[in-house]
């Protein structure tokens, strides 16, 4: 039996952080929700009008809830499929990321109760920026640090995943500029970023461009060191 090199830190600790931070953040998403103060005897169309003024935050609280949906599978991803060691330089990565994970319900209430000014917008986008930024550099980290196992991939596989990462950044900046004229248009560019990591076939139309530019999706990109472990026979059987 062949054994790996021991492992800095275990993958299965820093799986259960991931999945505990996400479920709490996404889970306080909804606290900005909250059921309108009214008067006992209240009639239809006034809770309906009261009801209608939280209709920005429940957009802002279903856009957010997407966006951490992506960022948690994404991380999944790096951190559990493509690497297969972590290393306390990995850690001080996923603190910084998890960090800013943690500031999304404060960016999401902000836009909520302020839809339309553009500075809510900027601090939205930024946290959208530096997430994704955080994600990426961390991705670069795993495929440049020996130290860390990774698996072998196609050079189309890389390509995606770094499309994926950068695309809401673009759209975020994008957001940023379109705030300067329609605050309407800056969240759809918002919308747009998310949608794009929510459907798996997205990435398949910026292929098509590529791929006359690229002849070389087949490649496979070697692994850093990657042993595949295989179990012991059973002797007692």
């Amino acid at each position: 039996m062949i054994k790996q090199k021991p492992t800095h830190m275990k993958q299965q600790r820093l799986d259960g952080l991931a999945d505990g931070i996400f479920a709490i953040v996404m889970t306080f998403l909804a606290f900005e929700i909250k059921v309108p103060v009214m008067p006992d005897f209240v009639n239809e169309a006034t809770l309906f009008l009261a009801l209608q003024r939280l209709l920005p935050i429940f957009l802002s609280f279903i856009m957010s809830f997407a966006l951490l949906f992506t960022y948690w599978r994404a991380h999944h991803y790096i951190t559990s499929v493509y690497a297969k060691t972590l290393t306390v330089y990995m850690a001080c990565y996923n603190a910084l990321f998890f960090l800013l994970i943690i500031l999304v319900p404060f960016s999401t209430a902000l836009l909520g109760e302020y839809p339309n000014n553009r500075v809510s917008i900027l601090v939205y986008a930024l946290n959208v920026i530096l997430i994704g930024a955080s994600l990426y550099f961390m991705r670069r980290h795993i495929e440049k640090d020996s130290e860390i196992d990774t698996i072998s991939i196609t050079k189309i596989e890389r390509r995606s995943g770094y499309i994926r990462i950068l695309f809401p950044i673009a759209t975020a900046c994008l957001a940023i500029i379109a705030s300067l004229w329609s605050p309407a248009l800056a969240k759809t560019f918002f919308i747009l970023g998310i949608l794009f990591n929510l459907i798996p076939s997205s990435s398949n139309i910026m292929h098509k461009w590529l791929d006359r530019m690229f002849a070389d999706d087949d490649d496979v990109i070697p692994s850093n060191h990657f042993i595949e472990v295989t179990a012991e026979p059973d002797l007692t059987e």
